[in-house]
């Protein structure tokens, strides 16, 4: 299976926490140092994701601070939806990282094709990226510092 067609479901009895694989870029914040919730999200086990790790509220928190968007989550008792982000666009640099816009982003490439994006998105500075614009990761590999 392609890594583009990877999304996988884990629920606990209120929410269910949404993995899509292609939006990852590994930036660790769901798991790693004192912000990550390990009891959650912890990639050294199978299945990396257990949502009866942490209460509902601390588990929809640390999906909020995922800046590629490869994490979400809806609750059960709602239908399946993205969250729209109503209020203003944000532009933030991550240290070494992506360029991370926040909230509602129409996108065009160089022959006029169309993409919306909603919540986060990630896009490449280092130039490396197999899946420019957007960010895949690669900087870690390289070593990118900007």
């Amino acid at each position: 299976m392609d890594k583009n067609e990877i999304i996988k479901k884990y629920s606990n009895e209120e929410i269910t926490i949404v993995w899509q694989a292609a939006k990852c870029i590994h930036s660790k914040i769901c798991w790693h140092g004192n912000e990550g919730l390990k009891e959650v999200f912890n990639p050294m086990e199978k299945p990396w994701i257990k949502p009866e790790g942490a209460i509902t509220d601390k588990i929809i928190a640390q999906i909020d601070k995922c800046p590629s968007g490869a994490l979400s989550y809806y609750r059960n008792n709602e239908s399946e939806t993205i969250e729209i982000i109503q209020n203003e666009n944000i532009v933030e640099t991550k240290l070494n990282g992506p360029l991370l816009v926040y909230g509602n982003v129409l996108i065009k490439d160089h022959q006029g094709n169309e993409i919306r994006k909603n919540n986060v998105t990630a896009f490449c500075r280092c130039g490396a990226s197999a899946n420019k614009p957007y960010c895949d990761g690669t900087h870690l590999k390289i070593g990118f510092e900007g």
